[in-house]
């Protein structure tokens, strides 16, 4: 059949020359039959290889040699100037909703983690009955061959807005870097770094909330870079204005916040794959004000000046049947926190007492979750929290010159919550949840707490991390 067909192809050829043969000589005649004889020689013998190498894959069958895939080649950037397509410098644009309907036994307002010198933050749960969650309005495009660029403003529902993300990114510059500066969600731990609307549970854990006062972001600089290897190995570094919790703004040139991570993952079989990671972290902060009360109930404002020491570690298991997690699939997750705290503490700032003393405090908290898809969009999970208030130090109580009773928020206290989940996903753009958490993060009076959430995604959202 290919022979036919390189002939009538041939023979085309032939006839096209037709007009110009009649007035050649016999010798160009010659000539032009001779090349057209040699190319169906070689084209029919090329055919004749290929048939016969076909055959006896077909009759190896699958003892063949794989074939191996030719590597791939990163296409190289556009360079300045180039022309591109219209759409390519468009904005890619999304609207997160959210809400929620809260059944507290407690009231929200009253909500303390007790043991643990208050972030001032986003702690506790949303509260009761209806309320409006964080909407999140996303942008996201390239900005040209060189940088991309990556926005996330919040609205709560309290009518207030704040910047969560708002960074340049480069990539290229090392191979397997990338380098971020603005504001960025900190990759402190696995959690962190994860946009709310992406969290397992309505709320974050009791670790993230008593030591960073909800999610740690800052403003600065964050570069990271993995390895050229089969196995992911991949480190980090930031530096910051570290201004949020625990560290401060002290109105100063340099970086105030340092941090260090690495993550080391990849898969077992076809099911099953990990990660795991750690972080060092490292802030200063100039008369922290918290508030609190005195022996006799009335209300002080207490100040802490100091470094804040921190290191982490998190786990991160997926299972899912050959990979395809749209019927079953399991998480694990875990992560381990422990702070130190070195410095002084004033009692009664710019009050009638502003005494000062020395402040030393080591703290650690954990948290362990598990989520299970059992069906296509059904998904249960449960969640277990702990915080250790450890050991605190406190110089104006060692002296004689307080009593303990001087500060009751650091009295000893070991928070736990327990919380289970079941949440249902009409789509990959929308999500119900029910959650019931038992809550001992207070001193006394144990919150049962059931919330009902929804999560809408509006427009076009980019993949969230492993």
């Amino acid at each position: 059949m290919r022979s036919q067909k390189l002939i009538a192809s041939i023979v085309i050829v032939i006839a096209s020359h037709a007009s110009y043969a009649q007035s050649a000589t016999s010798t160009e005649i010659q000539k032009l039959q001779n090349e057209v004889a040699a190319m169906r020689s070689d084209y029919e013998a090329r055919i004749g290889a290929l048939e016969a190498r076909l055959a006896a894959a077909e009759v190896a069958g699958e003892s063949a040699a794989p074939i191996e895939p030719a590597p791939f080649v990163q296409p190289p950037l556009a360079k300045p100037g180039t022309t591109t397509s219209g759409n390519e410098f468009n904005p890619a644009a999304s609207l997160i909703l959210t809400g929620t309907y809260g059944q507290l036994s407690q009231n929200p307002e009253n909500y303390q983690i007790g043991g643990f010198i208050p972030s001032n933050g986003d702690v506790g749960p949303p509260g009761r009955s209806f309320r409006l969650g964080e909407s999140e309005l996303t942008l996201s495009a390239n900005i040209d061959p060189y940088f991309s660029g990556y926005f996330v403003g919040a609205f709560d529902g309290d009518n207030g807005t704040s910047v969560e993300e708002a960074y340049i990114s480069h990539v290229g510059l090392i191979p397997g870097g990338t380098i971020r500066f603005g504001r960025v969600l900190s990759a402190f731990g696995y959690l962190n770094e994860i946009h709310a609307h992406a969290w397992d549970f309505v709320d974050a854990p009791l670790a993230l909330q008593a030591f960073f006062g909800g999610q740690l972001k800052d403003d600065g600089l964050q570069a990271r870079w993995v390895a050229p290897t089969a196995l992911l190995i991949e480190v980090g570094v930031e530096l910051g204005l570290g201004d949020q919790f625990p560290g401060m703004d002290r109105q100063k040139n340099g970086a105030n916040l340092a941090m260090l991570f690495g993550h080391i993952g990849g898969d077992v079989g076809f099911s099953n794959s990990y990660r795991f990671g750690a972080t060092l972290y490292r802030s200063r902060a100039t008369q922290r004000t918290y508030d609190d009360l005195d022996a006799l109930g009335m209300p002080v404002t207490n100040a802490f000046t100091g470094d804040t020491d921190m290191w982490g570690l998190d786990f991160v298991w997926k299972w899912a049947p050959d990979g395809n997690a749209v019927a079953h699939s399991l998480k694990l997750q875990a992560e381990y926190f422990h702070r130190n705290e070195n410095g002084s503490l004033t009692f009664d700032l710019n009050g009638l007492q502003d005494a000062t003393g020395n402040y030393d405090s080591d703290q650690n908290g954990w948290y362990a979750q598990a989520v299970y898809q059992f069906t296509p969009r059904w998904r249960v999970g449960a969640r277990y929290d702990y915080l250790d208030s450890g050991t605190i130090d406190i110089g104006l109580v060692g002296s004689g010159a307080l009593s303990a009773a001087d500060f009751p928020i650091l009295t000893d206290h070991d928070p736990s919550r327990t919380t289970a989940m079941i949440d249902f996903s009409p789509s990959e753009f929308s999500r119900l949840r029910l959650q019931y958490a038992w809550d001992q993060a207070r001193f006394t009076n144990t919150d049962d707490q059931l919330l009902l959430q929804y999560i809408m995604s509006l427009g076009a959202h980019g993949a969230h991390k492993f």
